[in-house]
């Protein structure tokens, strides 16, 4: 049964109520048609219980807005969901991508993440293409999906909101990576579960490296909001040293809108929970508002936090990777680089869960915790032990 209005109902309950399933809930294909976003479809998705968000099939399938309540959760950067054909690539040397960041979920990969990268193609077995040069985070957010699905779709008295399709980062002589996105969420549900594989359709052994950027925006952020994780060391931190506590913001509590704000990030070294899932979220306690995002340690063995806590850019990210923050060389020096050959995949499972109110953040904090307990210092020292990743090919 489907929880609509306080209430459970079956499928005839709700076909007795309406006309069509769309008065409460469903998905929608639209194009939208101004400004730097014109031209981009976009899916858009409610649940009835107060969850939407849309979908930007011409960006990687990626999530844009968020909201659950009427409450923004997702990020709208300054830069707006830009067409991708208005995006270069190598531009800004290779900082442009910044030009086209913005959404509750950023994609970043396929075949690197990180800093922009010059690398050897000796892979590619193509004289002219000696080095293959890549931006910050890879192309794959700033390409067009094709879109195989999209709907609604009853099992019993269960209803499922759904979307699903292709994304190519293709090239002659390079890379042939395909990333097959499905995005669920459920009629009544406060969750979206995010189902990702990539495959390499080519011929060549090609790297892989991937990572999500979630961007979570105000009201959840704000002064006085909480990130919880369940940390067992704090490995990295771009600040650290002199400059660690030079802007008064720490990892965990976080502050209002600042200005002449540079970015943090660490890295941290989270524990797995028995089934090998890892749970974080940032919480607004005063709004009784969160987002939990869950991964598995298995598929993202890294995890960074990010600060943009500059006014008029206000975000936090989680950053399930991969790989560490070091990017492709120090993967690639450690043998922990991801190479696929033709037809090996790589499949990726996130669920994002909105915390609705006190009893919500409490137990979602319980659980975290009882994974490990993070650091009550706002500025824990960094060990810069970053540990092994195992079983991958060099």
């Amino acid at each position: 049964m489907v929880m609509l209005y306080g209430r459970r109902m079956t499928r005839r309950d709700v076909s007795a109520h309406a006309g069509m399933l769309s008065q409460f809930a469903g998905v929608r294909l639209m194009t939208l048609g101004d400004g730097v976003e014109r031209g981009i479809r976009m899916l858009e998705f409610r649940t009835g219980a107060g969850l939407r968000f849309t979908v930007l099939v011409d960006r990687a399938l990626d999530i844009a807005d968020c909201e659950f309540k009427g409450q923004a959760i997702g990020w709208n950067s300054p830069s707006g969901f830009r067409h991708p054909g208005l995006h270069e690539y190598e531009g800004e040397g290779g900082l442009a991508w910044l030009r086209s960041f913005s959404g509750l979920v950023v994609t970043c990969g396929l075949d690197h993440t990180i800093f922009m990268h010059e690398d050897t193609a000796d892979h590619y077995v193509y004289g002219p293409r000696k080095s293959v040069k890549s931006s910050l985070h890879g192309r794959i957010s700033t390409i067009p999906g094709r879109l195989t699905g999209y709907g609604e779709a009853w099992d019993g008295d269960e209803c499922t909101l759904y979307c699903e399709g292709v994304v190519q980062q293709s090239t002659v002589f390079g890379e042939d990576l395909h990333l097959t996105r499905r995005i669920e969420t459920k009629v009544g549900s406060n969750s979206i579960l995010l189902k990702d594989q990539v495959v390499n359709h080519g011929f060549y052994r090609t790297p892989h490296m991937y990572c999500y950027h979630i961007n979570i925006a105000h009201p959840v952020l704000a002064e006085g909001s909480r990130y919880l994780a369940p940390i067992v060391d704090v490995v990295w931190a771009a600040h650290a040293g002199e400059a660690y506590e030079k802007q008064g913001v720490g990892y965990c509590r976080l502050p209002a809108p600042c200005e002449n704000f540079h970015e943090q990030v660490w890295e941290h070294e989270l524990a797995a929970d028995p089934q090998g899932l890892v749970p974080v979220a940032v919480v607004n306690d005063r709004l009784g508002l969160g987002l939990m995002v869950e991964t598995s340690k298995a598929e993202f063995p890294c995890q960074f936090e990010w600060q943009n806590l500059q006014a008029g850019q206000y975000a936090f990210a989680v950053e399930p990777s991969t790989n560490h923050v070091f990017g492709k060389p120090f993967a690639k020096e450690r043998g922990e680089l991801i190479w696929l050959r033709h037809a090996e995949s790589k499949s990726y499972t996130t669920c994002f869960d909105v915390l609705d109110g006190a009893d919500a953040i409490r137990a979602a904090e319980v659980r975290i915790r009882s994974i490990a307990r993070q650091p009550d210092a706002d500025y824990p020292p960094p060990s810069g032990k970053f540990r092994p990743i195992s079983g991958r090919e060099s």
